[in-house]
């Protein structure tokens, strides 16, 4: 049977790049085959994928050897137009791939440039909206729809065309952890269907579902296996910038080898030993709170907010946050999460309601002090950067907002070393990677030395080093008095960072308060599409409330009973 993909010796620098992207790549992918790519930003995973549609080398340029096939026939000297009806591809920026003004012509529009009939774009653009969990949203605006609604509608557009080989590159960035574990269930689904599926992911978690991984770093294979082997090593999944599910990391602190990564596998192995506690680090573990302290910041009271739908974005929501603290807000795709913080710094004013910053009402406030006072950070940093180098980046605000030229230096280069950017100052931030451009972005608020720091999705699209070094920035903020808000959409983030949750369903408040509350409500969770991290889920099933794998090194004794 004919190889889906094959791949021989593929070498690649793009055009004016240092060092080449790709550096002899070998690869074979059997039809129906479920194969999950990982590693850091930068390691040519990206690329890769663009030379199995011929993206690379006809759209971007570059030197280029070696051989790619697909389903037998060769890729470099063939159309992009002929290879796509082979091969589908989700972008890792999926906005950029949604071109039309509905929803029901986004999903028809790569069917029409492939002259599908029209009685069969029917058919098939129910049958994708209904895959994809967007059934109902036909006619519905592309440009109303949340992070997550594009998101599955991209997924839709290319499972509607039917290629034989479907490649996804983070295709779940902007999902709730329920939508996450859907997408990948299709995927699992779609390969035993007999298509050919190639994943390129951040979160180990999701890549369970694969039939076999590769790591790649510096544009070749760091290694390559079963999904046990090679998401049952924390080490080697560290080393190549991958953040080791929570279950394999403590099983390896408490030296127990697991068959597989299942909650069950974990419980059982974890009685057998026998695992003792220390109860006195427990208690002080569990002890610790994120209620609501200090005076208030933020009180909004019966806000209500529509975008011109039937249904009410916010509907009489009520919310007080203190001075200092450090706020999550979850919730699933559609809840309002993003339309609510967009109202803490005017970007939104309330339908009906108000909203209060320190006893002022917001709506009375100016633009140019709001910006002053509430630094907000985008979902995708793209959309708040376009100045060419830096430096320019963050001057742009201190210029609205009136701060004299004589300071700007120091408010400029402050801020980039605040975010570990010193020296980025004549950088083009359009050639930094998508970890630095989100750092720039914090550092444009920085600058201005607000009181309330927001961002929405602050970790979306980072590797594991670079989440871990956007929290930990944020935590050092916190710690230096800024009240920190954000929203995501990343439960471990929630449990390692954020001291109080707010949890949004259908527009309104369903649970806040506490974090390790919140996490260890498993109905409310349930109903909120979310997931508590692996951790805390091991944790209930033996009766304790601890968050993360930290706690769990903290609290038990390695060694057994």
């Amino acid at each position: 049977m004919t190889e889906a993909v094959r791949i021989r010796d593929l070498r690649f620098r793009y055009r004016h790049a240092p060092a080449p992207a790709l550096r002899g790549v070998d690869f074979d992918l059997a039809r129906g085959e479920y194969c999950c790519i990982m590693g850091p930003t930068g390691a040519g995973k990206t690329t890769f994928a663009r030379c199995i549609n011929g993206i690379v080398p006809h759209f971007f340029k570059g030197e280029i050897s070696g051989e790619v096939s697909v389903f037998g026939t060769g890729t470099l000297k063939r159309k992009v137009a002929e290879i796509s009806r082979d091969v589908g591809m989700i972008l890792q920026d999926f906005e950029s791939q949604i071109f039309s003004t509905d929803v029901l012509l986004e999903v028809a529009f790569g069917m029409e440039n492939l002259g599908v009939p029209r009685g069969e774009m029917k058919t098939r653009v129910r049958q994708a909206l209904d895959t994809v969990g967007l059934a109902g949203f036909e006619h519905r605006e592309t440009a109303g729809l949340s992070g997550g609604e594009k998101q599955r509608l991209a997924i839709a557009s290319v499972l509607a065309m039917r290629p034989g080989l479907l490649v996804f590159d983070e295709p779940t960035t902007d999902l709730d952890p329920v939508g996450k574990a859907e997408v990948f269930s299709l995927l699992r689904r779609i390969a035993d269907q007999g298509r050919t599926v190639v994943l390129i992911e951040h979160e180990a978690q999701q890549a369970q579902t694969a039939g076999r991984i590769h790591l790649m770093r510096d544009g070749v294979w760091a290694a390559q296996g079963a999904p046990h082997e090679i998401l049952g090593d924390p080490d080697l999944l560290e080393s190549n910038s991958v953040r080791p599910p929570d279950l394999a990391v403590i099983a390896d602190h408490l030296g127990v080898a697991l068959p597989d990564l299942s909650l069950d596998a974990a419980e059982q192995a974890l009685k057998r030993i026998q695992l003792r506690w220390d109860e006195h680090k427990y208690e002080g573990v569990i002890a610790s709170t994120g209620a609501p302290s200090g005076e208030d910041l933020f009180a909004i009271e019966g806000l209500t907010f529509s975008y011109g739908h039937d249904r009410p974005a916010l509907r009489d929501l009520e919310l007080r946050i203190g001075e200092g603290e450090f706020v999550a807000i979850v919730g699933p795709n559609g809840s309002g999460k993003t339309t609510l913080v967009k109202h803490l710094n005017g970007l939104l004013r309330p339908g009906r309601g108000r909203v209060r910053f320190k006893d002022a009402d917001l709506a009375g406030m100016g633009v140019s002090e709001l910006g002053r006072r509430i630094g907000f950070v985008f979902q995708n940093p793209d959309h708040q950067i376009f100045c060419a180098t830096c430096r320019e980046e963050i001057e742009f605000g201190l210029r609205n907002y009136g701060y004299a030229p004589s300071d700007w230096p120091r408010r400029v280069e402050g801020a980039l070393a605040r975010v570990a950017l010193d020296g980025y100052g004549d950088r083009d931030p359009f050639v930094l990677t998508k970890g630095e451009r989100q750092r720039l972005a914090v550092a444009s608020v920085l600058a201005c030395e607000p009181e309330v720091i927001i961002l929405d999705e602050p970790t979306t699209g980072l590797d594991y080093p670079e989440q871990a070094a956007m929290m930990d920035l944020l935590r050092s903020l916190h710690a230096q008095g800024h009240t920190v808000i954000i929203v995501t959409h990343t439960m471990w983030v929630v449990a390692r960072y954020a001291p109080r949750t707010v949890l949004m369903i259908d527009g309104k408040i369903a649970a806040d308060g506490d974090t390790r509350a919140v996490m260890h409500d498993a109905g409310l969770l349930s109903r909120a599409r979310l997931a508590a991290p692996g951790a805390a889920l091991l944790a209930s099933r033996l009766g304790r409330r601890l968050l993360t794998p930290g706690e769990f090194k903290l609290c038990t004794i390695p060694g057994g009973g």
